[in-house]
């Protein structure tokens, strides 16, 4: 039985989204050494609201305690992870389409177009401030992995189809309900003995590198010269 990680992801939430670009950044830097140790990594759309409601959780920015903590964590999250940007004026958005769109997009390009697509839409809402829930928008973050305009044109066109729709829908709830998904980014780490586990948020690798029995180093202090 192969090793894998399910990497389940939304580019349209707020802190969630700085975990879900980091962890697949984190995941595509590290995919040659994570494949020379036999492990398969497989990025999923799926709709983060949908399993809030699925869930019963809520987002932070509706808790007045967690809100407050959030602008402290996501500042860190930020300069922990390399990002540098400001919460658009438009959040929170509705990210069913972009979502169908890389859910079309998984379903008919190779993995390294849905990687890079998740990436210019994670960069053009948060870094570019377009709201890509609107397709002349989420068409500006496409065309940065889909020169294309053609190509554009069909995710689109594809992404509003029932199949696609009823394909997130499905499997936004499928990991509520078997893998009792609460957020993302979502992760379903299967090990050598074909066992699986899940695994929530950025901060958890050195718990999936444990679980998967691969060699890694792991946090150290440093002493002051």
């Amino acid at each position: 039985m192969g090793k894998k990680i399910e990497c389940y992801l939304d580019c349209g939430k707020h802190s969630d989204v700085i975990d879900s670009s980091a962890s697949s950044k984190l995941l595509m830097k590290n995919a040659g050494a994570l494949a020379d140790l036999g492990v398969d990594i497989e990025y999923i759309p799926v709709f983060l609201g949908g399993i809030n409601v699925g869930s019963g959780n809520k987002p932070p920015w509706t808790l007045p305690a967690k809100a407050a903590y959030s602008k402290f964590d996501g500042q860190r999250a930020q300069k922990y992870f390399g990002h540098n940007f400001e919460v658009p004026s438009f959040f929170p958005i509705l990210s069913l389409l972009p979502q169908r769109a890389l859910t079309y997009i998984k379903q008919t390009h190779p993995k390294e177009k849905l990687e890079s697509a998740f990436q210019s839409c994670f960069d053009t809402m948060w870094n570019g401030h377009l709201d890509i829930s609107k397709p002349e928008n989420l068409a500006t973050a496409l065309s940065k992995t889909f020169p294309s305009s053609s190509d554009v044109e069909a995710i689109l066109s594809t992404a509003v189809s029932p199949a696609i729709k009823a394909e997130l829908a499905a499997t936004t709830e499928r990991i509520v309900k078997e893998q009792g998904a609460f957020g993302c980014p979502w992760f379903w780490v299967v090990n050598g003995e074909g066992k699986g586990e899940p695994f929530f948020g950025s901060d958890r690798f050195h718990y999936m590198w444990d679980y998967l029995d691969l060699p890694f180093q792991d946090l150290k202090l440093r002493a002051r010269i």
